[in-house]
This record gives structure tokens, sequence and C-alpha cells, in this order.
């Protein structure tokens, strides 16, 4: 009974990291972290004037320099010194995620029952006990050699930089659908995923043939290839996940908690035999883990294909759609852990044990708590995962308009409306200059919110910050919002706002191309949500911020900016 205990916690444990703003995709890895090393001079002084050569402002000029200003002052390669935010955070939390991934991947029938028959091979080779644990602790390193050395390679092929540029578009995000799709298939046992058996043949006769510590390497090897139909699935979705973080040593980092958890009981077994005793043992219930990984997977599947609708405009993957579908995909869940659904290859299911029972109720529960989602509820739990509110199509007992009533003065329509919306119940400028010359002829200080499309912390801080009551009245009554989004591709620049782009190292031919580019010279971060309270001078009022995901602390932080832009302005009355 307690196998089931063990194995979908375990699961579960990994669909909520997975949750985590980790899953995001974002171009530009979530994160709050100013550049230390950039010096930012005051627009208009002498020191500026000398050091950008008299270039003006063409954030707020769109017929002058085709040069964003105000540009960094300072010397060097500012793109190499753009860094993510809190690194060592990030890289726990992927080798938290690979651990967990390596653990679930034990527990796949294509490794577990291989546990005792690796173990006695290492007792009966070795001759005695002490150097069979010494063997066994060589085939452990071994697995995480080759774990890593994979993981180090993706980086080498690809570069961070390139799979976060890549994370934010759409054909990235369909073929990774479809590639998790795959997997779910595979898990379903329609197919297996194999590598040539040429290739494991050969890897195959290396072990049998070799012998000391090289024959032990190529044991592990051999188990890695073996294996690939089970880790595959497992591995692809955990490499995804840690390229898109911004880390270069992301994947290496996923890659050793997947090996590390993987490794860990086959050496425990060879060092202490009491630890092989007390595993369950084989059976058909090591199917029913791949089978609701599956499930799993082709839930997580959807966030891809969401991310695709969203930067293309497509606007018919909604929100209800893709609850409706989840809610689906977890009832199926709990059907099949009831054994009320089973597939070609599962065994005869007599009775339904207690854990299964359980879980079946955790499954079916978590569906039913998704369904007032289908309505407007906000389903907080799903926050940055699921599409926007804004793409809504009906909330029980309110407005379809995303845009709130009686905001007197703002204009009816606001540049490129017709591909980006604000959050429901929210105005906003999606065109600097537009915006603060709003801001101008209002007299308010401005939001600044550089965001993206497949950026989860933003959703997440529209979806479960922004509609506090305290956070959206400060944001609707004290500030001009302005949302510049840098992964929005279908919006081309006017000729004159055409530069190239140090920082990005290409010319900003986009809109978001030209908001990244902005953000990085201007504010010195590449961080989204990434939020600036400006004076019309564009000067923070106070330390930006990125996602704050106490709403208490967050207005706090709004009113904050408010407070000062009253008293400057104020003193210069």
């Amino acid at each position: 009974m307690r196998k089931f205990v063990i194995i979908l916690g375990i699961m579960l444990s990994f669909f909520a990291l997975h949750g985590q703003p980790s899953f995001a995709s974002s171009m530009l890895q979530d994160s709050t972290e100013l550049i230390d090393d950039l010096q930012f001079t005051e627009i208009g002084s002498a020191e500026d004037s000398i050091a950008n050569a008299a270039i003006q402002d063409s954030s707020l000029k769109d017929s002058s320099s085709k040069t964003p200003a105000p540009a960094v002052a300072g010397t060097g390669n500012a793109a190499d010194q753009l860094p993510t935010s809190d690194s060592s955070k990030t890289l726990w939390q992927t080798f938290i995620e690979g651990l967990v991934g390596g653990f679930i991947a034990f527990l796949m029938p294509c490794i577990f029952p291989m546990v005792p028959l690796t173990v006695s091979y290492f007792t009966k080779r070795a001759g005695s006990r002490q150097r069979g644990i010494f063997q066994a602790l060589i085939y452990g390193a071994s697995i995480i050699v080759i774990y890593v050395a994979f993981g180090l390679l993706i980086t080498l092929l690809f570069g961070s930089a390139k799979l976060n540029e890549l994370s934010s578009s759409g054909w990235f995000n369909i073929a990774f659908f479809t590639l998790l799709v795959v997997f779910a298939i595979s898990f379903f046992g329609t197919f297996e995923i194999t590598l040539p058996s040429s290739f494991v043949n050969k890897i195959d006769a290396k072990a049998d043939s070799g012998k000391g510590l090289g024959g032990i390497f190529f044991m592990a090897a051999s188990l890695a290839l073996v294996s690939f139909s089970c880790t595959g699935p497992i591995i692809g979705t955990l490499l995804v996940q840690a390229s898109a973080k911004g880390e270069i040593l992301a994947p290496a980092v996923g890659m050793s908690g997947f090996a590390l958890a993987l490794a860990l009981p086959f050496t425990l077994s060879a060092v202490f035999p009491g630890f092989l005793n007390s595993m369950p043992k084989s059976g058909g219930w090591l199917n029913s883990v791949k089978v609701c990984l599956g499930f799993l997977e082709l839930a997580l599947a959807l966030k891809f294909l969401s991310a695709a609708d969203l930067v293309w405009h497509w606007e018919w993957f909604d929100r209800e759609i893709f609850l409706s579908l989840w809610i689906v995909i977890f009832v199926l869940m709990g059907i099949y852990l009831l054994g009320k659904l089973k597939f070609s290859h599962d065994s005869d299911l007599p009775y339904v044990s207690v854990p299964r029972l359980f879980f079946a109720i955790g499954s079916l529960s978590f569906a039913m708590y998704l369904v007032p989602g289908l309505w407007g509820a906000p389903v907080n739990i799903l926050s940055g995962i699921a599409p926007p509110m804004n793409t809504q199509d009906f909330i029980l007992g309110g407005t379809t308009s995303s845009a709130p009533a009686g905001d007197n003065g703002f204009p009816a329509t606001v540049k490129y409306d017709d591909v980006l919306h604000p959050p429901r119940g929210f105005n906003a400028f999606f065109d600097l200059d537009e915006g603060m010359a709003y801001a101008k002829s209002v007299d308010k200080p401005v939001l600044i919110d550089f965001t993206g499309h497949a950026c989860v912390n933003c959703r997440k801080m529209e979806d479960k910050v922004w509609v506090d009551p305290e956070v959206g009245r400060i944001i609707r009554e004290e500030y001009v919002l302005i949302q510049l989004y840098v992964d929005e591709r279908s919006v081309k620049m006017a000729p004159e706002k055409v530069h190239y782009s140090k920082l990005l190292r290409k010319n900003t031919k986009d809109l978001g191309s030209w908001n990244g580019d902005f953000q990085a010279t201007r504010y010195g971060s590449n961080s989204q949500p990434f939020y600036v309270l400006a004076g019309q001078d564009l000067e923070p009022m106070v330390t930006p911020q990125g996602a704050i995901d106490d709403a208490k602390a967050y207005a706090a932080f709004l009113q904050e900016g408010v407070d000062i832009y009253k008293a400057r302005k104020k003193t210069n009355e």
C-alpha cells in the first residue's frame, strides 16, 4: 500500500514544482536584479552630454535620434554584464526539480526492477562486500557524470541566451507542446521511445567485456541508454524548464539533481542491504506510475500551447478551453486510479487499495476546484500557467469588458490595442511615448510594467496581486499604467525608431526588441516582470522591483511612489 503513497506523492511534488515560476518560459528570465556594474548619468547633465555625444531621448521624441535614450554611460560590453536575478536561488530550484524528476524516473518500469539485479551483480563480481560497495559507489558516480555531461552538452550547443530567446518564440512553444504530447502518448503505452539498438548493443558489449572502473562506467551508460524510453520524457521536460531560466549552468545543475536521485538507490542498496529489502516489489503498480505521469505531461503540454497562442495572437485558446482540458485530464486520471479506465498493458485491478482511493479523490477534487474558473473564478493555483484573465469570454456576475468603467479622459483607443490587451479591470498604454504624453496631461506618475506574453510571473502578478482591491485602486487612481512587452514580435517599429542595440546585438525592428533595449539601457535590467515607478522624467522614484507575491507589500511599494511624487510636486509649487 505504501508504494502508492511514495509514488504519487513524488509525482504530485513534481507537478507542483513545474507550476512554479520556473515553468515559465519567457524570453528573458523572470528576475528582478539591476546591473550593479553599469553607471547611469542624469539626463541633461554635463556628464550625460559628454558620455552620449548629445544623444536625444528617443523614448519621448520619435523623430529624433534612432538611438534609445538615455544611453548607458561607461565602457565594456554591457550585454555580457546583464545578470539574471537571484542566480543561486534559480540554480537550487533547478536542482530540486531535477532531484524530484530523478526519483520519479527511478520508479519507472525500466529502472526499478534493475536495482536488485545490479546490486547482486556487484556483490558477486567483487568477491567481497567492501569491494562491492566501492564498485557501487563508482557506478553511482558514473551515472552522475553521464547525465551532468549531457546537461553541459545542451548548454554548449545552444547557449543559455539563445534558449531564452527561443522560449518566447511561437514555433519553439509549439514544438515543445508537440514533444510533451508525444511523451504522454508514449507513457500511455502506445509506443516506446528508444535509441538505436546497434548503439545500445555496443555499449552493452563494452560493459560485459570491460574490467575495472571502465567496465563499471559502461554499465552506467548502458543503464542510461536502456532506460531512455522511460527517462527520456522526464529528462526532456526538465531540460526545457532548466534552459528557460537564463542560467548557463541550469541544464547541468538540473541533470546533476536528476542523476543524484537516480544513482542514490543503487548505492544505498549496496551499502545497506536492508534498504533493498524495504523496497516494494515490482508489479503492475509501476505501469500505473507511468500512466499517471502521462496525464501530467499532457496537462503541462497545454501551457506551451497557451504561450504560442499569446505570442501569435490566435485568440482561440482561451482560459475556458485551457481549464476545460485540465478538468477532463484530471477527471480521467481519477477514473484511471479507481480502475475504471484501462490501457492495453495494464494489469487487472481486483480491488482499489486505500492509497489509490485517496489519490483518486485528490485528482477528482482538483478537477472540481477548477470548475468555477470556467465562469471567471481566480483559480489561484494556476496563476501564471493558465491563460490570463483577459482571455476569458464570460465572467459570471461581471462585465465582459476588460477596461474599467468610468475612467474619464482615458482614450477610447490606444496604440497597439488591436493586438495587445491590458489585464481585466485596468486601462493601459502599450507605447511609451503615448503613455508619457497622457501622464503629463493628467499630471500623474507612471507605472512602467516591463512584461511578456510568455512571462509566467507577469501573469501570476496580474491574476493574484493586481486583483487585490487596494492594489487595483492605487494603480487605477494614482498611476498611468504603461505595459511594455519585450517579446512582442508582430508589431513593427517605425523606421525612425529602428536602431542597432548593442545589448541585444540586433536591430530593434519590432516592439519587443525596442522595449527590451529600452529597459536594459535605461534601467539596467533584463527581467520580467519589472516595475518602475517614475515621474515624467522617467527617473525611478523608488527602487524598481520585480514580482512581489504579497499584495500588502506591493501596495506599500506603489504607495511609496505616490507619496514621493506628491511631495516633489508640493515642493515645486
